[in-house]
């Protein structure tokens, strides 16, 4: 009796472990969509994925094995369930109707809820091209809420100060700055843990960072945050800084192990599979959750 009791507990344990933990990542995926080359939604130099870049990408997604994944340039849940079959995850996409839709694929048993998207990252309403909003979601976890907001930032202000540049681009990024500031600062009023993540499209150890006027020194002006890319350069085709980031706040920083993040690189390399595939690689890191 005494056996059958210690081998019940050995086989439980590694379950009890795993469910105090959650792996979380974010993936651009690079304009997944059905639509057809062509397309007046789709810029003329993008040519949509075919079925074998699907099924690679959805091997990579399975290897990945994530409990949350937040997803950029992704053209709604029935692109998504192309890599994350419905089966297996959960989809929630923000409203905006733009193609590069960002959202979550959450892992089946794991209860979320969404919230409103964070529209004010559109900060050129009207444009014929608008700004993506942020996808928000709670996630309901053993010890309490965990908030998750997935951002895809506006491109082409990677490395120039904030405050001198005379790009368009850099003052756009300042007002969506501006934007994650204020929901930052809402959810440290309410006291709630959460993680920032996503494709912010900005080097936060980059020569444009030096200073109080460098954005990652503005979302920490909110509150205290802990990175995980920080002090990291991403191996992903080639290697150079991290544009992609986890970010936790609030009791989630002491939950987040920094050591465990992993970027899953993929094993076909050359400008043809990059072109196949996406131009990012999954960034993920774990969470060791409160019971």
């Amino acid at each position: 009796m005494r056996t059958l009791v210690l081998l019940l507990l050995l086989l439980a344990a590694p379950f009890s472990a795993a469910a105090a933990e959650l792996k979380v990542a974010t993936w651009n995926l690079e304009w997944l969509t059905l639509r057809q080359a062509g397309d007046r939604a789709l810029p003329q130099n993008v040519r949509p994925k075919g079925p074998e870049s699907h099924a690679l990408l959805r091997r990579y997604a399975e290897e990945l094995a994530a409990d949350i994944v937040a997803l950029q340039e992704v053209d709604g849940p029935e692109a998504a369930a192309l890599v994350f079959p419905p089966a297996r995850y959960a989809t929630h996409f923000t409203r905006d109707r733009v193609v590069q839709r960002v959202g979550f694929a959450v892992r089946q048993g794991l209860r979320f809820t969404a919230n409103p998207d964070l529209a004010s990252l559109n900060v050129t309403p009207g444009a014929p091209n608008p700004l993506r909003a942020g996808a928000d979601i709670t996630v309901e976890m053993p010890g309490g809420r965990l908030r998750l907001l997935n951002v895809h930032l506006k491109s082409g202000c990677r490395e120039d100060p904030l405050d001198r540049s005379n790009r368009q681009q850099c003052d756009q990024l300042s007002l969506q700055l501006a934007a994650l500031q204020g929901w930052i600062a809402e959810r440290r009023r309410e006291g709630v843990p959460f993680v920032l993540l996503g494709d912010f499209n900005r080097w936060l150890e980059g020569r444009g960072e030096r200073g109080p006027a460098g954005f990652w020194a503005g979302l920490q002006s909110t509150g205290p945050l802990t990175r995980a890319t920080e002090g990291r350069s991403s191996p992903c085709w080639g290697g150079g800084g991290f544009i992609s980031h986890i970010v936790a706040g609030g009791a989630a920083r002491g939950w987040m192990r920094t050591d465990t993040l992993r970027v899953q690189v993929y094993r076909e390399q050359g400008q043809e599979w990059r072109a196949r595939l996406s131009d990012h690689c999954p960034v993920s890191v774990r969470f060791d959750l409160p019971d």
